[in-house]
């Protein structure tokens, strides 16, 4: 998946003191969490601040992204049983090496490298901070850049071996979903806030709710790597809006289909595309930016409409001025 973070470049330090070679404690690997690390596509920063602001009883943010970064050295051929990290403190094989953290509020006392390391240091690599005490290196929702961002581990690979880092370049063998069983209820619940006539309990609350309370039940932690059972599902329900609207329904269906290839059609169908996504932050593509800068653009009424390819136009027996007709306006 494109989608990720360039985990092989963040380094750790071979010695108690910061020094000595950079280390890549973070080989590339054919691990869910891993995978391919091509920088292609950076959620911006509402993403995490917005449409996953749940990230406790909402299992869905953990199930979506690759949240910490974990130590795999030893699998790339790399001897040391110990390196050392942020604060240089020591860090072993499964260590967490990078976190995002959940929420900024986590954040207070963050110290952000201006580079891609800290003075007189070999580590880090990736512009990352340090909070007092931690091992690993962490990067707070605000400072999520266009180089340094959570990976998407929900459609990562799956099937892994176990010896050594495997095949991270092969392809995926995860099958294509054509229809989830959440896309029943959430297309009714669509449909229900323009208006179809519904039965009792079949609001367009009581549909997204079967969604919601499902969410709140977790079975293991992705950030933990831990078997990690709690049922959320009242209080996720107990959140939900008592009149949802369309931007909700898109904010449910965003959390339930990041990544997947659904957003584009569903700020088209609704026409929101402008509206929802005319703005967004995130900080610059460069190691140690972590200051949010928002962009703004103008998405034109053409752009709901995708051109019609010329080959299409050029194989039907038209007079140019009929092709010209014929092609969708603006273009």
């Amino acid at each position: 998946m494109d989608g990720n973070l360039n985990y092989t470049v963040i380094r750790s330090a071979a010695n108690p003191d910061g020094t000595g070679a950079a280390i890549s404690s973070v080989q590339r690997e054919a691990a869910q969490g891993l995978g391919r690390p091509y920088t292609r596509m950076a959620p911006p920063i509402g993403v995490f601040t917005n449409t996953f602001a749940e990230k406790t009883l909402d299992s869905r943010y953990d199930g979506t992204f690759s949240s910490v970064y974990r130590g795999n050295w030893p699998k790339g051929g790399t001897t040391n049983t110990t390196l050392y990290n942020a604060n240089d403190l020591p860090v072993v094989p499964g260590s967490s090496i990078l976190s995002f953290l959940e929420y900024d509020s986590q954040a207070a006392g963050i110290t952000y490298s201006a580079g891609a390391n800290f003075p007189g240091k070999s580590y880090s690599n990736v512009g990352a901070g340090v909070l007092p005490g931690r091992a690993d290196f962490v990067i707070a929702p605000s400072g999520i850049s266009r180089i340094v961002f959570p990976g998407l581990w929900k459609i990562g690979v799956y099937r892994t071996g176990s010896v050594g880092l495997g095949e991270p370049n092969a392809p995926s063998t995860r099958p294509f979903k054509i229809a989830k069983f959440s896309e029943l209820y959430l297309i009714a619940a669509e449909a229900a806030v323009k208006g179809a006539a519904t039965v009792a309990g079949k609001s367009a609350r009581d549909l997204v709710n079967v969604i919601r309370a499902r969410a709140g039940k977790w079975r293991f932690s992705n950030k933990d790597n831990a078997v990690f059972s709690a049922d959320n599902s009242a209080a996720m329900v107990a959140a939900t809006p008592a009149t949802i609207d369309i931007n909700y329904i898109l904010t449910e269906r965003s959390r339930e289909y990041f990544g997947e290839g659904h957003r584009w059609f569903d700020l088209i169908r609704t026409q929101k595309w402008n509206e929802l996504a005319g703005s967004y932050s995130i900080c610059a593509a460069t190691y140690g930016a972590h200051t949010p800068q928002t962009f703004t653009r103008t998405i034109e009424p053409k752009y709901y409409l995708r051109p019609i390819p010329s080959g299409q136009l050029d194989g039907m027996e038209m007079t140019p001025e009929e092709k010209a007709a014929y092609q969708n306006p603006g273009y």
